[in-house]
C-alpha cells in the first residue's frame, strides 16, 4: 500500500490522572499535574442525557469535544470513527450477572446502553452529526486499527474526520479477563490536507509487523499502557508532543503502522 498522507488538526485525552492533552505534556515534561474531576465533563451532552449516560459514552464524549475544540471544526460537520475493545464493561457485568440471576429483571435502559455503537450514537444525536461514523473493535489493537479506518475515510471521502478510542475498567469477574484496571480515552480529528493550524503532518505506511516494539514510557504511564488497550495510543501520543519524527502502532496481528511526523515551522 503506498505511503498516506494526513494532517492531526486535534487530540483529546482523558484518564483518572489526566484531563486533556496538555497535562500529558506537562507530565512528559516532568511538571506538576492535577487530576482532573472524577467524571468526565462531557459538555457537549444535554444535561438529562449527561445524568443517565454511562461512563463509556462520558468518556468517548469528552475527548471528542477536546480534539474537535482544538481543531476548531463543527461537530456536526465530521465524519467519525470509534473504537473499543472492550465496550462498556460495566454493563457487561451487570448483565451477565442479572441473565444468570434474574433474567426477566434485565433494564432495557441497560440493554441499549450496551451496544458497541452506543457511544457513537450518543455523539452524532448530541451533535447534529449526519455524516457516516462507524464502530471498530480489534481487541488490544483498536486503536492502530481505528487510525487505519479513520485515515482511509478521510482520504477516500477527502474530508476531516473524528477518530476516538476509549475503554473503561472492567468490572466484576470480567476484570479477570480483560485486565483493564482503568479507564483511558484518547481522540484525534485528522484531515486530508494540511494547513497552518495542523499540529503535524503524518505519513502513515503500513506493513507487516516485525518484532514488537513500543515507546519507553515514564510511570504512571506506562502502568497506563499495561492497564487499558486503549492507551495503546500513547504509542502515538507520546512521540508526537515529543517532537518526534516517527512512530509505530500496531493495526492487526498482522500488520502495522510505519508513522512519519512532520510539525509546522
Amino acid at each position: 500500500m503506498s505511503a498516506l498522507h494526513l494532517a492531526i488538526e486535534g487530540l483529546g485525552l482523558w484518564t483518572p490522572q489526566l484531563g486533556h492533552v496538555e497535562a500529558l505534556r506537562a507530565l512528559l515534561s516532568g511538571a506538576p499535574v492535577v487530576a482532573p474531576p472524577a467524571r468526565p465533563a462531557a459538555a457537549t451532552l444535554p444535561a438529562n442525557e449527561r445524568r443517565r449516560a454511562p461512563e463509556s459514552v462520558l468518556l468517548a464524549t469528552e475527548v471528542a469535544d477536546q480534539a474537535v475544540a482544538m481543531s476548531g471544526r463543527a461537530a456536526s460537520e465530521l465524519a467519525c470513527v470509534f473504537t473499543s475493545s472492550h465496550g462498556d464493561q460495566a454493563i457487561t457485568d451487570y448483565m451477565c450477572a442479572t441473565l444468570a440471576t434474574a433474567p426477566t429483571a434485565l433494564s432495557p435502559t441497560k440493554f441499549h446502553n450496551s451496544v458497541h455503537n452506543a457511544a457513537v450514537g450518543y455523539w452524532t444525536i448530541a451533535t447534529g452529526c449526519h455524516a457516516a461514523s462507524t464502530a471498530v473493535c480489534a481487541h488490544a489493537l483498536s486503536f492502530g486499527a481505528g487510525l487505519l479506518e479513520a485515515t482511509s475515510l478521510a482520504l477516500a471521502d477527502r474530508r476531516p474526520v473524528l477518530l476516538v478510542c476509549s475503554d473503561i475498567a472492567g468490572s466484576g469477574p470480567l476484570r479477570e479477563v480483560t485486565g483493564c484496571a482503568q479507564s483511558f480515552g484518547v481522540a484525534v480529528v485528522l484531515a486530508p490536507v494540511s494547513n497552518a493550524s495542523a499540529l503535524a503532518t503524518l505519513t502513515l505506511r503500513p506493513s507487516p509487523c516485525r518484532d514488537a516494539a513500543t515507546v519507553t514510557l515514564p510511570e504512571p504511564l506506562a502502568s497506563v499502557r499495561d492497564g487499558n488497550p486503549a492507551a495503546g495510543a500513547l504509542d502515538l501520543l507520546v512521540p508526537l508532543l515529543r517532537g518526534a519524527a516517527h512512530a509505530r502502532l500496531a493495526a492487526s496481528p498482522s500488520m502495522e503502522l510505519d508513522l512519519d511526523m512532520e510539525y509546522p515551522g
